[in-house]
């Protein structure tokens, strides 16, 4: 395969997730935001998400203050915001139609109908109809993109990069909203208990991880068993264990002569998944931990772009 067809099926995928990803972390956000809470701390959620998406320059250059308003604005239909819902959705369909006889029909049609749908839709139209029916529209269009993905597409090559550029990224954006989340949820006090469920409850939502969460521990939640679910589970679809797991085994099929040092940092940091405790992490520090792993999951996609794809700074 080309390296600028693998390039595009790559990034394709790769924007469908993160799109997904960012409303979930939206959505999270703005459910808490409703929570009987001061106004600082509310900002301090929204200003989060600026922070770990590094845009506090860009947002402030077009947005006087950090509110629920002005971020979801931003973040969700801002076209010059390159990591905006309505950029993700846009480059998803640019990335597809450059290998329009790569992917299927359905394929296409899927993503060309979901960007001209998007187009249409102004932050006061999302805003009226209801910004939680938009989130919700957003991850079913991600998930009817992986649905034609897996049940039209050959599974070759082709299938192997779209799946390892959606990996990556769900690796990436769980790690963000564990990050963004943990340490605004974890309780203070006694009294912060009551409310804690309904709060961690939403955060698992957010991650399709509630009817999970109950399955594995049968108990109330926790900050450390949701840390310990949304990192260490192995049979948890978004947890970083299986995608870290899947990983590898896409690296294995793809594997090149000069892939073999991405596939060692790969394995090294499936390793630290594989046999490490949440109890060990959370004494370094989560975000600590996390930031590391972001950090090297960045090197990863580094490597795979220079070892296979068109290199970051050529693309």
């Amino acid at each position: 395969m080309l390296s600028r067809t693998a390039d595009h099926l790559f990034w394709m995928s790769r924007y469908i997730e993160r799109a997904e990803n960012l409303a979930r972390l939206l959505d999270v956000t703005y459910q808490m935001s409703l929570v009987p809470q001061s106004e600082d701390a509310a900002n301090r959620s929204w200003n989060a998400i600026i922070a770990l998406n590094s845009l506090e320059e860009a947002f402030a250059a077009k947005y006087p203050a950090v509110n629920g308003e002005n971020v979801l604005k931003f973040m969700v239909s801002d076209p010059d915001n390159f990591s905006s819902i309505h950029s993700c959705l846009r480059m998803a369909r640019e990335n597809a139609h450059a290998v329009r006889g790569t992917v299927t029909t359905e394929m296409w049609e899927t993503l060309n109908s979901t960007w001209l749908e998007a187009r249409e839709k102004s932050f006061e139209q999302i805003a009226n109809a209801g910004i939680g029916e938009y989130f919700e529209w957003v991850k079913m269009r991600s998930s009817l993109s992986r649905g034609t993905t897996l049940g039209t597409l050959l599974q070759d090559e082709a299938y192997n990069f779209i799946r390892l550029g959606t990996l990556l990224e769900r690796a990436d954006n769980t790690a963000r909203i564990l990050d963004v989340k943990y340490h605004v949820l974890r309780p203070q006090g006694e009294e912060e208990v009551a409310t804690d469920f309904y709060e961690w409850g939403a955060l698992l939502r957010s991650v399709s991880a509630f009817e999970v969460y109950r399955k594995v521990y049968r108990d109330v939640i926790t900050p450390d068993r949701v840390a310990e679910l949304l990192i260490l589970n192995r049979d948890m679809p978004r947890s970083l264990h299986f995608c870290m797991n899947s990983v590898i085994k896409v690296l294995e099929l793809i594997a090149n002569r000069q892939s073999g040092e991405t596939a060692r940092q790969a394995g090294l940091l499936h390793a630290q998944l594989h046999y490490g405790r949440i109890e060990d992490i959370l004494e370094q520090g989560l975000h600590e931990w996390l930031t590391d792993f972001m950090d090297r999951i960045y090197l990863i996609g580094d490597g795979i772009s220079k070892d296979f794809l068109v290199p970051m700074e050529a693309a």
